[in-house]
């Protein structure tokens, strides 16, 4: 019966910390459970304050913020052993405040996540509202200031977890609106309606995608506008009935980000 409570109290006291890895780095506003093998009276609960201190029964005020957990059980093993002989000092982390992530760039609303625990970028977007909406092949994930190699959209959107990495405390994500990458499809096709952007994807293929031309489209004169670099309007004309009668390729053009496909109408 002993044997078994000496395992119970093991694990109350150790097994808070497994949460976190050595590596975790406590911050202002952190919870903390600080437990004195032996001595109740200098076990507590405390919160670190604004000026990155605990304070503690005999020992006082005790610098937390910048250290990981087992470094401030070293810390606190040193300044109790003037009042525990050969003391043993366990921190185990009960609330976290300091593993924040920013979120910006208009894809999804822009918020600070306080993460309860370690996280991968998969699990983060899987998390998110309105992740569909995220130009992946733009996004970024931002480290100290500077960008890091990820492939967004691999991971993503065609599940390749080996893109996969660990997020930070204080990484920042920047996830642009896909909106610049949907291809607006107007006029007389049977299903009016946006398109995404592909890699090679032509004018042929989105008025398809759109079920086809109506009855009365206008198909020698379909109208594509294109936003230039300095923010101008070019206008295209694509002659999609000799592509399709004459087998004339170079009809079928390759479309951009942000194109306006427009089929009018026209009784020839």
């Amino acid at each position: 019966m002993a044997r078994f409570f000496l395992v119970a109290l093991l694990m109350c006291v150790f097994v808070p910390t497994l949460a976190w890895s050595d590596d975790y780095i406590i911050g202002d506003g952190d919870g903390l459970s600080i437990s004195v093998w032996g001595v109740p009276e200098l076990s507590v609960a405390t919160v670190v304050r604004p000026d990155g201190k605990i304070t503690l029964p005999a020992a006082g005020d005790v610098v937390a913020t910048g250290l990981t957990p087992a470094e401030l059980s070293q810390n606190l093993t040193q300044v109790l052993e003037s009042y525990v002989k050969k003391p043993i000092v366990t921190v185990a982390v009960t609330g976290v405040t300091n593993n924040r992530v920013y979120i910006f760039g208009g894809g999804v609303p822009a918020t600070v996540k306080n993460l309860s625990g370690s996280t991968t970028l998969f699990k983060l977007l899987c998390s998110l509202p309105e992740v569909e909406n995220v130009d992946l092949k733009m996004a970024r994930l931002i480290r100290n200031g500077e960008n890091q190699e990820v492939d967004f959209y691999t991971l993503f959107n065609e599940g390749d977890l080996s893109k996969d990495v660990k997020i930070e405390s204080e990484d920042i994500l920047y996830l642009p609106t896909n909106e610049r990458n949907k291809i607006y499809v107007v006029g007389a096709v049977i299903e009016p309606q946006f398109v995404m952007y592909r890699d090679g994807l032509r004018i042929l293929d989105a008025i398809f995608a759109c079920g086809g031309f109506s009855k009365f489209a206008k198909q020698k004169e379909v109208l594509i506008l294109r936003r230039t670099e300095n923010d101008g309007m070019e206008r295209l004309i694509v002659n999609i009935k000799e592509l399709v009668e004459d087998g004339k390729l170079t009809e079928n053009i390759k479309l951009a980000r942000g194109d306006y496909v427009i089929v009018e109408e026209g009784i020839f």
